[in-house]
């Protein structure tokens, strides 16, 4: 979850103002505050672009134009924040993107103008290779050069131990998110851009070990609106088959197989649900361990849809996707859920649903 005061989420579940900011970066440098009537921010783990922007304002006269209009406006980018105005002076924001803007569109007499952009990963996807590209190194390397080739000044971290690659040649047209993605799994990680535009590269939180982060309760002075729990077999693999093999590098093939190996799982390897193998391969993964590594972190994502559900809750703006949540249901069962989408509004009131992966009891 993006660092917060305790004030901050304690007034979440009392009545409060909400203080939202919408800042348009022209490519001339100027920075408009634009005032805006509603909108929301959408964060979803499972899309190739996580995040999504929609912003409504009135002024039709952000329309662009002219070719000046134009110039200005294609390559913008929107900076969008949601947080709480405390009615004592002071305010505390929650950056939920920086996002591409990438569409202008409304009645350019009277309004209203919707605004709609996608996360800076965009730009790299888009960047799409017009010559074949080696990729080579490190994990870590090979990812930031990836994203800087599209974004010279972009801000990449990684949380996570980097780890050596096998050289990986992509074609004319490939894209390079996509690719960015693949070869970060060498190293069991993910890689997307966070609530402040700096991308990130970290392996997703074990729901088993790691601490929740907020509790959404159905009590008196509780978060909590409404719950559903389901589970579904479809598109859950249960194993995951890692190979590698880089000729041009005279490395030999390599493997790993990555199972649900938990006796009291309901997608066991060995147990009823039977055996439904996923593969993966690339020319990066060039030893045993990248393998395994590649294969769990898939593996983790190809069983999460077996249990999830839908929680409702008054709206917090610092959730992250991957959060492990604490919940209470009105009966007093709890569980603990792991955050997949969520859609942020930039208006008051609104429910907030969150839709969760890995759903398991909470003892």
């Amino acid at each position: 979850m993006y660092p917060v005061s305790d004030r901050f989420l304690k007034t979440l579940a009392a009545s409060h103002r909400v203080a939202t900011q919408v800042q348009l970066f022209l490519t001339t440098g100027e920075v408009v505050d634009l005032e805006h009537t509603g909108g929301s921010v959408i964060v979803d783990r499972a899309q190739a672009i996580r995040r999504t922007c929609s912003v409504t304002v009135a002024d039709p006269s952000l329309i662009p134009r002219t070719p000046a209009d134009q110039l200005a406006t294609y390559g913008a980018r929107l900076r969008i924040s949601r947080g709480i105005d405390y009615g004592d002076g002071t305010s505390e924001l929650v950056p939920l993107g920086v996002f591409r803007l990438d569409s202008v569109d409304g009645d350019v007499s009277e309004g209203p103008v919707t605004l709609q952009g996608k996360d800076l990963s965009v730009i790299v996807a888009d960047d799409k290779f017009t010559e074949p590209y080696k990729a080579t190194g490190t994990v870590v390397g090979a990812v930031t050069a990836l994203i800087q080739r599209s974004i010279p000044t972009a801000d990449v971290i990684s949380l996570v131990t980097d780890t050596p690659i096998g050289s990986r040649v992509f074609d004319v047209e490939a894209d390079p998110w996509a690719g960015a993605q693949e070869i970060a799994a060498a190293a069991g990680a993910e890689v997307y851009p966070n609530a402040d535009g700096v991308f990130v590269i970290a392996a997703l939180p074990n729901l088993l070990t790691t601490p929740p982060v907020w509790a959404i309760e159905a009590t008196e002075g509780g978060v909590y609106i409404s719950g559903d729990r389901a589970m579904t077999s479809d598109s859950v693999s249960n194993g995951v088959l890692a190979r590698g093999e880089n000729t041009s590098e005279n490395v030999p093939p390599v493997s790993y197989l990555a199972v649900d190996d938990d006796p009291t799982s309901p997608t066991y390897w060995d147990g009823p649900y039977g055996r439904r193998p996923k593969f993966i391969s690339s020319s990066a993964y060039t030893t045993v361990n990248a393998c395994a590594q590649a294969a769990n972190a898939e593996l983790a994502k190809s069983r999460a849809p077996n249990a999830g559900g839908d929680i409702s809750s008054l709206p917090n703006p610092a959730l992250e996707t991957g959060d492990v949540l604490r919940v209470m249901h009105e009966d007093a069962s709890r569980e603990l859920h792991q955050a997949a989408a969520f859609t942020v509004p930039l208006s008051e009131g609104g429910d907030f649903p969150i839709s969760t992966i890995s759903a398991k009891e909470d003892a």
